[in-house]
């Protein structure tokens, strides 16, 4: 068995030996390892379950993963505990899996949360935790291995906080039960402080049989500072705790039973196979938000007497400003979607639309970002709001949303022309418009007042050319750690890349069959930069032709600067050939 200490002994710098690493290997490794333990959950094998569990959190293999993840892919990675430590750089990174390596995750001491406060949609202030690096990678670790397991526990109707599943997939379930007509009543229900106030000891209980509950449970009570003051944490799991989410999910789980909800097979096109609710309650999870779909109004008020003992077994309560029972006739909003039963000439129809507070919400976003951009030129405003535009499209997308795209689409005119305004205060509107304002470059509208930058030839998109598109609802039980359905799971990482992308990107990602060229990895994940880069570049007498573009990810981009070396650098032969040998000495022993 090879040491780990062969790595010191590399003549490459720390930051080569980083880029060197096989991550298609340790990745697969990782991911065939969950794969077994949801197989092993499966088929009730618990003593193989916690063996495998133990196996990946002390693989090498998984302490690197996390710390890319922590280090790399993770938004929050620039953001540092009560510590002040971050690893920004690859050498940061390579010296922080030796340190780590060495030490045994079971005598980790966890360290104290440091406390920050974001605003919220009433106004009031939501308490984030931030743990300090190193507890972070360990989270992740201890939520790799914990995952895969109540995958296989985890009722059907839970969508937050879940791989692959989401928002739309919630609304899609929302809109299959109540467009048949009987669902007519409705329970919208939200825990008070869900976080903050679930009960330790029932988490705890929960997962008793983990092999490192012990190390859950430090986290738990590590508490926070908040303005320099120490506090104990006696309920909850702080929000921004890695492995908060997943606790909860743990913790909220058993309101299908507690509502006498079953499930029963029905066969349907060929061997394909769709499960019935055979309860007159049909329920839909998100987070610490859920909604109870009933027959009845009385069906829907009994869910509170119902609901005590869950809630007295958890430490919680139901906020009272949120929970309330509506006819569908009246309307919800649920995850910033309106559900509602309208009356037409052609009899009622099911309509989810986006909500009057998400449409003032996305209105003041776009606002206020133009206000920031006042004094810059229009290619400025142009990279900045078509990123947002998109982004807010392509969520309302699979609702009823074209009347609501026309109406941001004249919002973002009146404030683009404002800022025109503001940008040359002499100059008449037949100037600015004459200047600014031109046809669809692209032709696939015929619309002559797109905000077009005169020099690069830009133009800000609509929210009206997004194309509207059902969300295909997920199977019932169908998670990413079942080894079965990787090919599916696959097909709708592609569809959801497609429906989020630019056309231009969309092009590019099918002729990589999605796949990064450089570190052959997935470029579908959304958490993850993604940059457009030649092949050749420019600078080697390359061009900007879709030929010799391609997609890579943002931290595989310093690769280019490698291969391809600007003009009187001299070439890295030795570098090259040393690297090879890093890429196999870095393929630990353990999964060589």
């Amino acid at each position: 068995m090879r040491n780990t200490s062969n790595y010191r002994k590399s003549t490459l710098p720390p930051d080569t030996r980083w880029k060197q690493i096989d991550w298609i290997h340790l990745n697969g490794y990782v991911e065939k390892l969950q794969q077994r333990i949801y197989r092993a959950e499966c088929l009730g094998d618990q003593r193989k379950v916690r063996n495998l569990q133990r196996l990946l959190v002390r693989s090498k293999a998984m302490l690197l993963v996390s710390i890319k993840r922590v280090t790399q892919t993770n938004k929050g990675k620039k953001t540092a505990g009560v510590d002040g430590e971050t690893a920004l750089s690859n050498k940061d990174r390579i010296k922080l899996f030796y340190d780590l390596s060495k030490l045994d995750i079971e005598k980790h001491n966890p360290k104290p949360s440091r406390r920050t406060y974001i605003k919220k949609k009433n106004g009031k202030l939501r308490p984030l935790s931030i743990p300090t690096l190193r507890d972070r990678i360990y989270q992740t670790i201890i939520k790799g291995a914990l995952e895969p397991q109540w995958e296989a526990r985890f009722e059907p109707i839970s969508y937050g906080f879940r791989p692959k599943r989401g928002c739309h997939d919630a609304i899609a379930r929302i809109f299959l039960s109540c467009c048949r007509g009987n669902k007519r009543w409705i329970f919208e229900g939200d825990f008070k402080g869900c976080f903050d106030n679930l009960k330790h000891d029932y988490i705890m209980e929960q997962i008793k049989e983990f092999p490192f509950t012990k190390l859950i449970e430090k986290w738990l009570k590590a508490g926070y500072v908040d303005n320099g003051v120490f506090n104990e944490t006696e309920l909850g799991s702080g929000q921004g705790n890695i492995v908060s989410p997943l606790l909860a999910n743990i913790a909220l789980m058993g309101m299908e039973e507690l509502l006498g909800i079953k499930y029963k097979p029905v066969k349907s096109k060929g061997r394909n196979v769709s499960y019935a609710n055979e309860s007159k309650y049909t329920l839909v999870f998100y987070a610490d938000d859920f909604v109870v779909m009933c027959n009845t109004q009385k069906d829907a008020e009994d869910v509170y007497g119902l609901l005590k003992p869950y809630l007295e077994t958890r430490g919680l309560e139901l906020s009272k400003e949120k929970t309330r029972v509506v006819p569908i006739e009246e309307g919800f909003n649920f995850l910033s979607f309106n559900v509602r039963l309208y009356p037409t000439c052609q009899g009622e129809k099911l309509l989810i639309k986006p909500s009057k507070e998400s449409i003032k919400k996305s209105k003041e976003t776009i606002s206020k970002e133009v206000q920031k951009l006042k004094g810059n030129n229009v290619n400025a405003i142009i990279d900045k709001l078509n990123p947002i535009i998109r982004g807010i499209g392509n969520y309302w997308s699979p609702s009823v949303a074209k009347q609501t795209y026309s109406y941001m689409d004249h919002h973002v005119w009146g404030c683009t022309f404002i800022f025109l305004k503001y940008l040359h205060p002499r100059k008449s509107k037949p100037w600015i418009i004459d200047r600014y304002y031109k046809p669809d470059i692209t032709g696939q509208s015929k619309n002559r007042w797109i905000l077009t930058d005169p020099k690069e030839h830009k133009q800000l998109t609509k929210m009206s050319w997004i194309p509207i598109v059902r969300h295909s609802l997920i199977k019932f039980r169908a998670t990413p750690y079942d080894a079965c359905l990787k090919e599916y799971f696959e097909n709708r990482d592609e569809k959801e890349f497609d429906r989020n992308c630019i056309k231009s990107k969309q092009k590019l990602a099918k002729i990589q069959k999605y796949k990064c060229p450089i570190c052959r990895m997935s470029i579908t994940d959304f958490s993850e930069k993604l940059v457009v880069k030649e092949k050749v570049p420019v600078i080697h007498g390359g061009t900007r032709k879709y030929s010799n573009l391609q997609l890579v990810h943002g931290y595989c981009n310093g690769h280019y600067r490698k291969m391809f070396p600007l003009k009187g650098e001299p070439p890295k032969e030795q570098q090259k050939q040393e690297g090879c040998k890093t890429i196999r000495q870095l393929r630990l022993a353990e999964i060589s």
